[in-house]
């Protein structure tokens, strides 16, 4: 049953990576790939952790284990190790409101975990960077009722020379003049009450349906259509990891 969900093609190159990262214990290669099976169950049903099978392991072990690799940060690096051979002609950037289980509650600051009330109730909101090619590159979990514009120089940040999509929520002076300076191309549409509305290159700006397309993939993920997990960091975790994956499939 564990062996359908990750081809060896792909674990070949997951388990090249973890072998190379410094700072954890991968262990076997069949029990490592059952752990990284497990994670895979775990992101596509959206199961409580203590409705793992047996057959993955103990649910506390592999639990604990994820949420070390959480908090060093493996999930991200793993990202990262995917998306070296990015196609960065162009770099769209959105953002998607998530429902939040009950559940997701009762760890710290909700606003710090990225929790919040929005018009969609209770919500976190995935604020995300993909490639000319739908592939993501950098994600960053808020409350639902935050501001998209407040996230764009975060997820832009280090990109250079490319076109930039993204729709018009994220009209704004300062981030045009900062794109500017980087040598990117503004294609971003001006609001509908603007006075003076930008030109933008409408045929480029039909491509950044892609980005899209991407948020219909990750959703297909039980985790990440609706949020379980109480720390935005092994939520986060969760969309690196299924990030990962649709790099490498």
């Amino acid at each position: 049953m564990v062996e359908k969900y990750i081809t060896e093609e792909v674990w070949i190159k997951i388990f090249n990576f973890l072998k190379q990262y410094k700072g954890i214990y991968c262990g076997e290669n069949s029990k490592c790939k059952r752990f990284i099976e497990a994670i895979f169950w775990m992101a596509r049903t959206g199961a409580q952790w203590r409705e793992l099978f047996e057959t993955f392991g103990k649910w506390n072990s592999v639990f604990s284990r994820f949420n070390r690799w959480s908090k060093r940060g493996v999930w991200q690096k793993l990202l990262e190790f995917c998306s070296q051979d990015s196609d960065l002609e162009y770099v769209m950037i959105d953002s998607t409101i998530i429902r939040a289980h009950a559940c997701a509650a009762g760890y710290g600051n909700q606003r710090e975990q990225g929790l919040g009330r929005s018009k969609g109730g209770f919500t976190s909101k995935i604020h995300l960077k993909v490639d000319a090619l739908s592939n993501p590159l950098k994600t960053i979990i808020t409350s639902g009722n935050t501001n998209d514009i407040t996230q764009a120089e975060a997820l832009l940040e280090g990109t250079f020379h490319s076109y930039v999509l993204a729709d018009k929520g994220y009209d704004s002076r300062p981030l045009r003049e900062s794109l500017i300076r980087k040598n990117c191309t503004p294609v971003i549409p001006s609001r509908s009450n603007a006075l003076n509305p930008y030109k933008y290159d409408k045929h480029i700006y039909k491509e950044r349906h892609s980005i899209e397309c991407f948020f219909s993939k990750v959703k297909y993920f039980r985790r990440i259509f609706s949020r379980f997990d109480k720390s935005a960091r092994n939520f986060a975790s969760f969309i690196a990891f299924v990030g990962s994956l649709i790099w490498l499939l």
